[in-house]
């Protein structure tokens, strides 16, 4: 059984009525301590609690706020941003073309959290100009801070309380950052079919490698950047959760869409390629995606190429393909 993160299992929001649902602080402590996790039932048992045992949301709300301005702080020292960015740039660019369209496109980002990603997109203006940027979460605690933050900022963006796959306008381009490995089994695949039945001509997902350095660099990390004993459990637990490059691109291949991975350079430096996208494209798009990138293309991976034996080293030390995760 995959290690499972506490933040997952504290705040629960029905995805149709967006309502928040009570969590009963019993009721996660018996679930982690009976996946063998001990330490997170510890963490979870120290929670403050209602008289009907029901974990208190304002300091849930607190704790969640606290835990991602965190990861924001830790994903800004190694430029993770800058990194998607690199590949958003070239994909927006083969979709002006494609389309011939010098208009509006949007872009989405799915679990956006205090919107870190859309905001510094915002900030710096690296997806050029005409495209809407839109962070969406079903946590509305953090969808208020990150719309606080934008503003004070004073950034054209926005932010949604709700699902992604709900909202009335077509996205242009999905994104997401630590997504991926919340989903397991048919719910990856599912996560991925909701996009390529949309509209939308790409997707691009950033999570965690499943490499044998992730889980050794995530707990140094964490361990020395991070003091909140949630936030340390939750860090090294998401890099045991990491789908292998198989696991991701199997889950994504859905008719219509050409998945790929995309690999580090080499040589690189470990810690700045932890995270690893997986990019879903139109057919159509995958040459001109390829041109736009130039020699980044080669790093473009697909089922095909991991089959016979991909570069990148999975944590069972075969290649990446051999990797489990579901």
């Amino acid at each position: 059984m995959p290690r499972l993160e506490i933040s997952d299992l504290i705040t629960v929001t029905d995805p149709h009525s967006l309502a928040r649902l009570p969590v009963r602080r019993a009721d996660v402590v018996r679930r982690l301590a009976d996946s063998g996790d001990r330490l997170g039932a510890r963490i979870v048992a120290e929670l403050p609690a209602g008289p009907d045992d029901v974990l208190d949301p304002l300091a849930v709300d607190r704790l969640m706020i606290g835990v991602h301005t965190g990861t924001q702080q830790l994903g800004e020292e190694l430029r993770l941003d800058e990194g998607l960015a690199r590949i958003l740039g070239p994909v927006f660019e083969t979709v002006r073309e494609l389309t011939g369209r010098r208009g509006r496109f949007r872009l989405v980002d799915i679990g956006c959290g205090l919107g870190h990603l859309v905001r510094r997109l915002a900030a710096t203006g690296a997806l050029g100009p005409g495209v809407e940027l839109i962070g969406v979460d079903l946590d509305a605690a953090l969808v208020a801070e990150a719309d606080r933050l934008a503003r004070s900022e004073g950034l054209d963006c926005r932010f949604v309380h709700g699902n992604a796959f709900d909202l009335p306008e077509v996205a242009t381009v999905y994104v997401s950052t630590g997504m991926l490995r919340r989903f397991r089994g048919p719910d990856l695949a599912e996560f991925f079919r909701a996009q390529a039945d949309s509209p939308a001509l790409a997707f691009c997902h950033f999570d965690i490698a499943a490499t044998r350095l992730a889980p050794v660099g995530a707990w140094i990390q964490h361990r020395t950047r991070t003091r909140d004993p949630l936030a340390r459990h939750d860090g090294f637990a998401a890099a045991l959760r990491a789908h292998s490059d198989e696991t991701l691109l199997r889950a994504a291949s859905i008719p219509g869409i050409r998945p790929l991975v995309y690999g580090p350079p080499r040589p690189a430096r470990p810690f700045r390629t932890a995270m690893r996208p997986v990019i879903g494209i139109r057919p159509e798009l995958e040459a001109p995606l390829r041109e736009a990138l130039g020699r980044s293309s080669g790093r473009l991976m697909g089922a095909e190429r991991l089959g016979a034996g991909g570069p990148w080293p999975s944590r069972d030390g075969a290649q990446s393909g051999a990797g489990a995760g579901q």
